[in-house]
């Protein structure tokens, strides 16, 4: 018998790190079970398809030279040879090298991407690693301001790993902002992500999600997880 899923309350804060309301998550975005080989098949095909195949070994067709027989067939007591860049000879092609033709990418389904995503949404939710704000507005491009906001949320949601060096947050966006995303640029701790574009990968690179405007971005993913 299929589990009664129970409406988690979350709170929305404000950049000051105010508590200016709260929110139901939706159980079709963060009531789904975590699913872990689900996810490590598509986090792993998904960076497979990110790979860049830039090793490139010459074989005996291409590297430079070789085109004269090194000796004659017989009477020299050697060894009979074709070409001085044979592979089994110094300077000569490479057998079996890496070559930049190789395709990484796998396959993912539709299906898979948006169940993965689903399951890691809402293993945030449920370790506590989700959290809400109103809106993210800066009048112009000023590092020093989003360095306290992220302080401001770190203290008022008790979330302390938000000001960790590396990977501290995901921060996604209803909308691309130029303003709020150079604002975060320098932080090497913070990532910014238009919500249209977060997946599993992003997501789960980062200990914290940060989601601004939540009613519209829930309406947004709800949206994107039921298109064809």
């Amino acid at each position: 018998m299929k589990k009664e899923y129970v409406p988690i309350e979350a709170d929305i804060f404000s950049m000051g790190g105010e508590k200016v309301g709260s929110i139901a998550l939706p159980e079709s975005l963060f009531g789904a079970p975590w699913r872990t080989d689900l996810v490590h098949q598509v986090t792993t095909a998904m960076q497979a398809n990110a790979r860049q195949n830039r090793a490139h070994t010459k074989n005996r067709a291409e590297v430079s030279g070789g085109g004269k027989k090194p000796w004659k067939q017989k009477g020299t007591g050697q060894a009979r040879h074709g070409s001085s860049r044979s592979p089994i000879w110094r300077h000569g092609g490479i057998t079996f090298g890496p070559r930049s033709e190789r395709d990484y990418g796998e396959k993912i389904n539709r299906k898979m991407r948006i169940g993965a995503l689903v399951s890691v949404l809402s293993r945030k939710a449920k370790d506590g690693e989700l959290i809400l704000v109103d809106a993210f507005s800066f009048p112009a491009p000023k590092t020093s301001a989003a360095k306290a906001v992220v302080a401001a949320l770190a203290k008022s949601t008790g979330a302390p790993g938000l000001t960790a060096k590396k990977n501290a947050a995901l921060l996604a966006l209803t909308a691309y902002d130029t303003n709020t995303i150079k604002s975060f640029n320098n932080l090497g701790n913070v990532m910014t992500e238009e919500l249209r574009a977060i997946n599993p990968v992003s997501v789960l690179s980062h200990k914290y999600l940060v989601i601004e405007k939540p009613e519209t971005a829930f309406a947004v993913l709800i949206a994107r997880t039921k298109a064809k």
